[in-house]
């Protein structure tokens, strides 16, 4: 299956690159998005899928690199390469005090402007989101960027039942990661029941959030995604085959992976 979200660039993987691609290869994982959080992710991930067919990556900046320099053309000329397949991650997080809100909205309103003003693929291509503790304020400002909200996932999805109907409500779709298949993660497997099928994806957030049960694997990789995916097709009463192929369907749709 498709993991739609990973950082195969992040420290904890980089040098053990190919042992990690082996891996998701035996383990049946036909493709993969390294998502970028920083400038030189931007360039890196653009690196790793240049190089790897089954390999696409994306361009943005993470909310907690707000305090960073960003030179944006090195953002646009990324997301402008066929090998880029979305903008993001982008958001804000209000989990931690630091970077200070100010600076967090100042970087979201360049990306969204950045995303707006782009032309040609660049500009239908879909935009992921990440949102922690901030989903109000987030979706004011994707509201008022006028963008479509069926081009937004919503990644690693660690809401409540309220909250995800708040994004489902947009219109955005949701991605959810092993936090789904913790045993405190009630609050989360009651939201991911309430995602219309056709509007989730399945994710790893490697090196993060190695889900049950390989909880106690660091650093998290590729090879894991279908526990996630086994967790839900369980708790939503699906045969998993039949839940991982819809999964598949979405991610392909989505990123238009075709």
């Amino acid at each position: 299956m498709f993991d739609t979200h990973c950082h195969l660039v992040s420290t904890q993987l980089r040098e053990s690159l190919d042992a990690v691609l082996a891996r998701a290869a035996d383990a049946d994982v036909t493709g993969m998005i390294t998502v970028s959080t920083s400038m030189r992710d931007c360039e890196a991930g653009l690196e790793v899928a240049h190089h790897h067919p089954h390999v696409w990556c994306t361009a943005g900046i993470h909310p907690h690199e707000a305090d960073s320099e960003i030179d944006w053309s090195v953002v646009r000329t990324v997301a402008a390469d066929d090998r880029c397949v979305a903008w993001g991650e982008l958001g804000l997080d209000w989990h931690y005090r630091e970077p200070e809100r100010p600076s967090q909205i100042a970087l979201l309103e360049a990306q969204l402007e950045v995303i707006a003003a782009a032309t040609g693929r660049q500009s239908t291509m879909p935009i992921v989101i990440h949102c922690r503790e901030a989903y109000g304020d987030l979706l004011g400002a994707l509201r008022d960027s006028g963008l479509d909200p069926e081009r937004f996932v919503f990644h690693c999805f660690t809401g409540n039942e309220a909250e995800i109907d708040l994004v489902l409500d947009f219109g955005a779709s949701v991605s959810f990661t092993g936090i789904v298949t913790f045993g405190n993660a009630a609050d989360i497997q009651a939201a991911a029941r309430r995602a219309p099928l056709d509007r989730m994806m399945i994710e790893t957030d490697a090196p993060y959030l190695s889900p049950e049960p390989v909880r106690s694997m660091r650093p998290n990789e590729p090879c894991n995604v279908a526990y996630t995916a086994r967790f839900l097709a369980t708790l939503r009463s699906m045969d998993a085959e039949t839940f991982i192929e819809t999964m598949d369907a979405n991610a392909v749709r989505f990123f238009s992976l075709a």
